[in-house]
């Protein structure tokens, strides 16, 4: 027991403040069109998820489909696009907002109490879980913003659904869905929940989940990182408010 208070003493809190950036120098992020387009077409042929478009010779970026693989930046011959670290890309209804300072203040003063998740995959590859699951741990700590996963979504109030809706799991989302008291969220995690298009088609694939339940809050990432995820859940008071 004193071995291990000893560690604890020496070792310090870990937990990263969410505020501060810590992602690695060579993060990969979102996708910015800094210039016009020669229209050579070669990003738009290795895009594994067909999330460009070309906008009166500019191309467009859908991050919802984007992955962040940094193809199209390496075969762009004019520069027209940059690969940046920006990873606080979540959308609430159509729009971006600037994340709060004060979410643990937000969450008790419009809940009186913890915000409640529950997780529900309908196809993923896991990568959105262990991003998830980190963000439990000691390091990122999801509940010292009054966040906290449930078991049962009789208890939440917010749906976390990674994946692409599969063939199999359509019903139980549907079933998750109604579950759930109102007034519910949705959020869709990463490009499978939000866009559908990761794993092309096939006789598997229903396609996104916005096609079979409302979704309010849309996270980009393959898969989003948990600091992504901290961003996300920090528009989920707009929202219910």
């Amino acid at each position: 027991m004193l071995k291990i208070l000893r560690k604890i003493m020496m070792t310090g809190s870990v937990t990263q403040n969410y505020t501060e950036n810590h992602l690695a120098p060579r993060a990969r992020g979102e996708i910015a069109a800094d210039g016009p387009c020669t229209e050579c077409g070669a990003c738009f042929r290795v895009c594994p998820t067909g999330a460009l478009r070309l906008i009166e010779k500019e191309v467009s970026v859908d991050h919802c489909a984007c992955i962040f693989c940094g193809r199209c930046v390496e075969v762009c011959q004019s520069g027209a696009l940059r690969q940046t670290g920006n990873i606080n890309l979540a959308e609430l209804s159509g729009q971006l907002e600037q994340a709060g300072q004060s979410l643990k203040k937000r969450i008790m003063r419009t809940l009186g109490r913890s915000l409640a998740i529950r997780h529900l995959d309908v196809g993923s590859c896991n990568a959105c879980e262990w991003e998830l699951n980190a963000l439990s741990n000691p390091l990122y700590d999801l509940q010292q913003y009054g966040l906290d996963f449930v078991a049962s979504p009789r208890h939440a109030d917010l749906l976390m659904v990674t994946g692409v809706v599969t063939r199999n799991l359509k019903q139980a989302l549907l079933m998750t869905y109604e579950a759930t008291p109102s007034p519910k969220l949705v959020m869709a995690v990463g490009a499978c929940a939000a866009s559908g298009r990761t794993y092309g088609t096939s006789y598997a694939i229903q396609g996104r989940v916005d096609e079979y339940i409302p979704v309010d809050i849309y996270v980009p990432g393959c898969p989003p990182r948990p600091q992504t995820l901290l961003y996300a859940l920090s528009l989920v008071m707009d929202r219910i408010r």
